[in-house]
């Protein structure tokens, strides 16, 4: 028979569910502001490849994540049923919170 602590169970996923609220409100923050920086950037690149101060190989600076992509979705997954039963109360809630997050940003 399994023992389960239900006060720890919830504790758990409780302050998973803080932490993830938080962490998603930043992230979210911080992804807006990498697109503003990035888009920027390639505006400015742009820009200055149409005055010819600046000569961009437009092929190899989208082929890195194409290269990227493709060794990502080769590797061979870990054992992701273990590491799913051990983490799943935080991660649960982590998850919810992380979303809620996410959402309110």
């Amino acid at each position: 028979m399994v023992d389960i602590n239900v006060q720890q169970l919830g504790l758990e996923l409780g302050s998973g569910a803080v932490i993830g609220g938080i962490i998603g409100f930043a992230a979210k923050k911080v992804a807006k502001l990498i697109a503003v920086l990035v888009g920027i950037e390639l505006a400015l690149f742009k820009f200055l490849e149409s005055r010819e101060i600046l000569s961009v190989d437009w092929e190899k600076l989208t082929g890195g994540f194409v290269e990227a992509s493709q060794s990502a979705a080769n590797g061979a997954p870990p054992s992701w049923v273990n590491t799913i039963l051990s983490t799943l109360s935080v991660s649960a809630g982590f998850t919810g919170g992380f979303m809620l997050g996410f959402r309110r940003a």
